[in-house]
């Protein structure tokens, strides 16, 4: 839908913009540059003139055979539609760390106003893929859940990069509309992303994690991916509700073989939900969470940095003597 020559996005439109190529979810570059009103040409030159931002996980040229293969598949009117007649040259596909790395090259209003659209849908979508998490049985499912939390730390650290530039901080830290959904908690004072925050403590972590939630499922899986090979992570639960099953665990285990996960029970006294960063270190450090993971901020819920440690000195102790936990 175009209103005075620019491109009005919704949901529906966007998801008929994005291709799986190689087994990712990506746009072309002639949709990207109809987005934010550009000729095609004029807009792979501003990335040309920013090439050093697009390493090849972030933008790739499809091949000929690629080409012919989205031609087989009803798209060539779209490919031509898209690139006019004299098609000099294959399109090139943006991932999604290569389109928030966009976001950061073009600018003017439009691309700032277009930007915001775009975090909002894919926020969206993210969203959905989340809440529908109990349907995700097969591998293929599963591997889109977890991809959802590596482009959040993907995102994180293009952030951490742009942090000076104004325009850039109006696109990820618009509070303004209320009607906009954002997974937000408070952590030690501050508002921040949800899987941010989780991802913060988890990295911190050099030799245990201890996570103590009697609600997981498949997020809480999914919030530890990136943790450290050598880091041995154990979760306390007794499960309730049965909302983590055992083919998801099976699943995420083969696809992660170098994040170690233990289930252990918490014997059914624990309410409240902690983390337990290196246990027994000089690094040791204890979050009190005030929700489960699983719901990383769907709901207003803070995360907060325990001081007097001497407290909890005896829970990890009394639970590692529970059983194994049976999904």
């Amino acid at each position: 839908m175009e209103q005075h020559g620019v491109m009005i996005l919704n949901e529906t439109d966007l998801r008929s913009k994005i291709y799986t190529i190689r087994g990712l979810q990506v746009m072309l570059d002639f949709d990207l540059a109809a987005i934010y009103g550009y000729e095609t040409k004029r807009f792979n030159e501003q990335i040309k003139n920013n090439i050093e931002r697009f390493d090849e996980d972030f933008r790739f040229q499809l091949n000929d055979d690629e080409v012919a293969e989205m031609r087989s598949r009803s798209k060539f009117s779209t490919l031509n539609k898209g690139r006019g007649s004299n098609i000099k040259y294959n399109p090139y596909a943006f991932t999604e760390q290569g389109i928030y790395m966009l976001m950061t090259v073009l600018k003017g209003d439009l691309a700032v106003r277009q930007s915001k659209t775009l975090i909002r849908i894919f926020k969206q979508m993210k969203d959905f893929i989340v809440q529908s998490q109990n349907v995700l049985a097969s591998p293929e499912l599963l591997k889109l859940s977890i991809q959802t939390a590596q482009n959040t730390d993907d995102i994180r650290e293009i952030q951490q990069t742009m942090v000076t530039k104004d325009y850039l901080q109006t696109v990820i830290k618009d509070f303004t509309d209320p009607n906009i959904r954002r997974d937000y908690l408070f952590f030690n004072g501050e508002t921040v992303e949800a899987a941010i925050a989780y991802s913060t403590i988890y990295s911190a972590a050099k030799q245990t994690i201890f996570v103590i939630d009697n609600y997981i499922n498949l997020k809480t899986l999914a919030l530890l991916k990136t943790v450290k090979p050598n880091v041995k992570v154990v979760i306390f639960s007794d499960n309730i509700g049965h909302y983590l099953h055992k083919t998801e665990f099976d699943d995420f285990c083969k696809e992660y073989p170098n994040v170690n996960i233990e289930l252990r029970t918490t014997g059914g006294i624990y309410h409240d939900r902690y983390i337990l960063i290196d246990h027994g270190t000089a690094d040791e450090k204890i979050f009190h969470c005030g929700g489960s993971s699983k719901d990383a901020g769907a709901r207003t819920t803070s995360i907060s940095q325990v001081e007097d440690k001497s407290l909890y000195k005896n829970i990890i102790s009394d639970l590692q003597q529970n059983p194994m936990l049976t999904l």
